[in-house]
């Protein structure tokens, strides 16, 4: 019996590029990179521009031309198809990728988040102080939005009762909104998204409360850096002097905010450099700084907490048959131990 054709990715998503952010000054550089971000420049992005402004791309020898994002899924699409060598994106749609798109795998090589910031976030005097007080509730978020995908298996963690629970979809820019204006009680996403998205609304912070899915039992990594394997096989090297450099620029961010907004503006007329501050500090706080990356350095991952990760995706967009986690994370690329210790 000849075997089925593995699908292909679609044409236009491989014809298909992002925005271009102004180009990485890379005038020494030697070997071109094309990387894609998740979303369009946020705080924690600054480690990337730090990287650049300080050489640290140059030293490596790299190349690096860096674009905005249109989201995680799309930039793991891009990535996939080889437009672009490197993206940053949350894990959220790798395995379903990997599931459909075997030829194509992706595999982070630097879990950025060591806890993901998906959370669910409601305004005070809706009835919901815990997260368990979401039964019963009318919650909201996009179709197929990550977070959302993952509630159930938060729920079990949480202890939630999902038997009552009613979700109302909503394009991702109008999900603030409706929470804001009670048309729903409560909303899943990205914490430091959500939060600062009804900041911009008026609503003062003492009124926002937020219980992100890591905090709560649900103990997973989150964003990082992704490139497909069979690039990894020839590219190796850059992939590695490009996780350094990264990695370099979250310390050189971490010991100086301010310089790293103001390296992010250079880029951006209208970044907000006072609210993408507090943007990163939450994300530090929450997502990158934790006691395992302070116990085991920026990079850590236990094939535990992969695994764990894998099957929770897996469980959340019907995959049967998930790829193994030893084929979607390695270590190979970062830098010792003694380098990633914060």
């Amino acid at each position: 019996m000849t075997a089925s054709p593995k699908p292909s990715l679609p044409r236009r998503l491989i014809l298909g590029a992002a925005l271009a952010l102004p180009a990485l000054r890379t005038a020494r550089a030697q070997a071109p990179l094309r990387f894609a971000l998740d979303w369009a420049l946020q705080g924690n992005h600054a480690m990337f521009s730090l990287a650049e402004d300080r050489g640290l791309f140059r030293r490596e020898g790299l190349a690096v031309r860096m674009d905005r994002g249109f989201g995680s899924g799309d930039t793991l699409v891009k990535v996939g198809s080889g437009a672009y060598d490197i993206g940053f994106a949350d894990f959220s749609g790798a395995v379903k990728f990997n599931a459909e798109y075997p030829q194509n795998r992706l595999v982070m090589i630097y879990p950025v988040f060591d806890r993901t910031a998906a959370a669910i976030v409601t305004l005070r005097g809706r009835g919901i102080e815990k997260p368990q007080d979401v039964a019963g509730r009318h919650l909201g978020a996009p179709e197929g939005e990550g977070s959302r995908l993952l509630f159930p298996a938060f729920a079990r963690a949480a202890g939630i009762d999902t038997g009552r629970i009613r979700w109302t979809s909503m394009a991702a820019n109008l999900r603030d909104t409706m929470l804001r204006t009670n048309q729903v009680d409560a909303v899943s996403g990205f914490l430091f998204t959500v939060h600062f998205n009804l900041v911009g609304l008026g609503i003062p912070e003492e009124q926002i409360l937020g219980w992100p899915y890591a905090e709560h039992g649900l103990d997973l990594p989150g964003s990082g850096l992704f490139a497909r394997a069979e690039w990894l096989e020839r590219n190796g090297e850059s992939a590695a002097r490009f996780v350094k450099a990264s990695m370099e620029g979250l310390k050189l961010l971490l010991n100086d905010v301010p310089a790293g907004m103001a390296s992010l503006k250079k880029r951006e007329a209208l970044f907000d450099e006072a609210l993408e501050t507090r943007r990163f500090a939450m994300t530090r706080d929450r997502s990158i700084i934790t006691p395992n990356s302070r116990a085991q350095g920026l990079g850590s991952l236990e094939m535990a907490r992969a695994e764990a990760l894998v099957r929770v995706n897996a469980e959340a967009y019907g995959i049967g048959t998930p790829p193994e986690a030893a084929s979607m994370f390695t270590d190979r690329y970062l830098p010792p131990r003694s380098e990633r210790m914060l």
